[in-house]
This record gives structure tokens, C-alpha cells and sequence, in this order.
């Protein structure tokens, strides 16, 4: 880490694939945000345990996650890229700051409903937890920037409340957080659904375009994707949802603003729209793709990125740990 230097935190699920709404809400950022910070990346297997898993799975999924990160462009070298359960102080800071957070706070929580409603033979602790456990994540690197959606907005906000709270109560100890909040396409919606969101666990598949489909698979969900009978390639979500939707992912696949997509495909039939899109879709994808199940071939040099990975944020982790059980009384030896 460089000294004096801004510090970004983001961490992502080992839960299914990602889509191509997670890579333009978050991945087009990482080159960047690596080159301007320091980086700090994490694959967050802890809070995907929240919903029940198949271990081997997890497991697989953690190292394509990892090899996903380096695939779309992350440098193990500048930024540091470990799993969440490989650094203790995540679960230790967790459980100070539970002691510092409220019952009525994380009932509240809209994520908490929302899973509790989708998953009612299972709500556990964890899943009330989830934003402690996510607060600890981001106060434990000191992080001043955290890129989140829309829908992580509330937890940031959990977050700072609990950082400023700690702060208030015993003196500056958390670097208070703020998000990073993408512009266009931050929300790519469903292709079939288009006024939701796309999710990596939709319930029908056409719905989703995964980074790991390929090009046959992504041009036919697009084909399938859901437009309107007006016949006019314009931008206006409340009366055009599914069109606009397709106007977000191509502005963000094909490089352009959205004013520029709407000028290009002035007077074009929908059904060369969308070919278009999925076009620009697989001509992103398909790289990424191929170095991943590239860096996937060689088991050994992952695990050698996360065990470095891992000590570094475990340096930086434990410091803050130890300056958290200091104020508030643990007696360390």
C-alpha cells in the first residue's frame, strides 16, 4: 500500500456467475480504480454462507472468482486480492462492532426482508448479520471509497452510522466511508424483465447474461430480449424499459454515451438492435472468458495469489483490530 494514497474496498460473492450487469456496475471500474488507488479485493465466501451452499461448489467458485478478478484485468501485484475467510479479524471485528449496532437497525434492513421473504425455511443470524459483517469488511482496510450499486446503498450507509458511532463513542478510530456510484449502466436490468434488476440467481435464464456464456448463448438471450411494439430505438425507461435497458448495456459495451447509441441506431428495426447489443456483449465477454478458464488450468499460481493476498490484507486487518480491542478494553498480550 502507498502511503498517503485513497483506498478503494470491494468484495463480491462466490454465489453463481456474475453477469453482465455486475461487470458494468462494478468490473469496468477495477482498471482504474487500481491505477488512481489502492486496492483492496476481496472474494466474500463468509456472507455467502448466509444462504445454504454446496461446499465443493463454494469451493470452485471462490478460485473462478479470483480468476475472474485477475482475468478482467486486476493485478495481484498492485492490488491486493484474497478470500474473506482467509483473514480471522473479519469474523473478530464483526462481533466487537455487534456490540455497537442495533437489533431494530438490522431489521430494517431491506436485503434482510427481501431474503428472509425468499429463503423463510432459513433465516438465520447471519443473514440479520450480513451488515456487521459487511461494515467490519470495509472499516478494517481503512477504505475511503467502497463502489457499490443502488442496491448496496444501505448497507454503506449501516456502515458509517456504525464507524461514526464507534468514532463518537471512544474517539477517531474507523475511517468513515463514502460509495463510489456508477453512472450509466451501474443497473442493467433483466432481459426479459426488464423493470428488474439482473440478478445472478434470476429465476428464468433468458433473463441473465452470465460472463461465462458463450457468444451463441449470449446473441440467443439477446434475440429473446423483451422490446415494445413501438418500433423507435429511443431512451425513456418509464414508457420503454426494455429498449432503454438495451441502450444502457450497449452504451457500456460498445464504449458510447447513450445520446450516441440513440443517434446509431436511428431508424433501425429491433431486431438488428439487438444483434448489435449481444455483438458488442460477446466482443467484451468472450476474452474474459478465455483467460479465466486460461488462469483456471493453473491451480498452483492462484492459490499462490490468494495466500499472498491474504497475509497482505491480514497486515493491514490486524492493526486495526488490535486498535479497536485496545479502546474498548480487551486486555491483549
Amino acid at each position: 500500500m502507498t502511503e498517503g494514497r485513497k483506498r478503494v474496498y470491494t468484495a463480491i460473492q462466490p454465489t453463481n456467475n456474475l453477469t453482465i450487469g455486475n461487470y458494468a456496475g462494478t468490473i469496468t471500474r477495477w482498471q482504474s480504480l487500481q491505477r488512481d488507488y489502492d486496492c483492496i479485493f476481496a472474494v466474500a465466501n463468509m456472507h455467502a454462507i448466509t444462504v445454504r451452499q454446496e461446499p465443493a461448489e463454494l469451493r470452485q467458485r471462490t478460485l473462478s472468482l479470483v480468476a475472474l478478478y485477475l482475468a478482467c484485468g486486476v493485478d495481484p501485484e498492485k492490488t491486493v486480492v484474497y478470500v474473506q475467510s482467509h483473514v480471522p479479524c473479519h469474523a473478530e471485528l464483526c462481533w466487537a462492532l455487534n456490540a455497537f449496532t442495533y437489533v431494530g437497525e438490522m431489521e430494517r434492513m431491506t436485503q434482510f426482508k427481501d431474503k428472509s421473504a425468499k429463503h423463510a425455511d432459513n433465516i438465520n443470524m447471519g443473514l440479520m448479520d450480513y451488515p456487521v459483517l459487511m461494515a467490519a469488511d470495509i472499516l478494517l482496510y481503512g477504505s475511503d471509497f467502497v463502489p457499490v450499486g443502488e442496491d448496496q446503498r444501505q448497507h454503506l450507509e449501516i456502515a458509517r452510522d456504525i464507524a461514526v458511532r464507534f468514532n463518537n463513542l471512544f474517539s477517531p478510530t474507523f475511517t468513515v466511508p463514502e460509495g463510489l456510484f456508477g453512472k450509466v449502466g451501474a443497473k442493467i436490468n433483466d432481459l426479459q424483465e426488464p423493470t428488474k434488476k439482473m440478478s445472478k440467481s434470476c429465476e428464468n435464464p433468458n433473463g441473465s447474461v452470465f460472463l461465462t456464456d458463450g457468444k451463441d448463448e449470449i446473441m440467443r438471450k439477446f434475440k429473446r430480449a423483451v422490446t415494445d411494439s413501438e418500433a423507435c430505438v429511443r431512451f425513456d425507461p418509464a414508457s420503454k424499459p426494455g429498449v432503454s435497458n438495451l441502450l444502457s448495456i450497449y452504451s457500456v459495451f460498445a464504449d458510447k454515451t447513450i445520446e450516441e447509441a440513440e443517434k446509431q441506431f436511428q431508424g433501425v428495426g429491433y431486431g438488428e438492435f439487438k444483434l448489435a447489443v449481444g455483438e458488442a456483449v460477446a466482443d467484451k465477454i468472450t476474452p474474459i472468458r478465455e483467460e479465466q478458464t486460461r488462469l483456471l488450468s493453473d491451480k498452483g499460481y492462484l492459490e499462490s495469489v490468494m495466500k499472498d493476498g491474504a497475509e497482505r490484507a491480514y497486515g493491514i486487518a490486524r492493526r486495526t483490530l488490535s486498535k479497536v480491542y485496545k479502546k474498548i478494553g480487551f486486555y491483549q498480550i
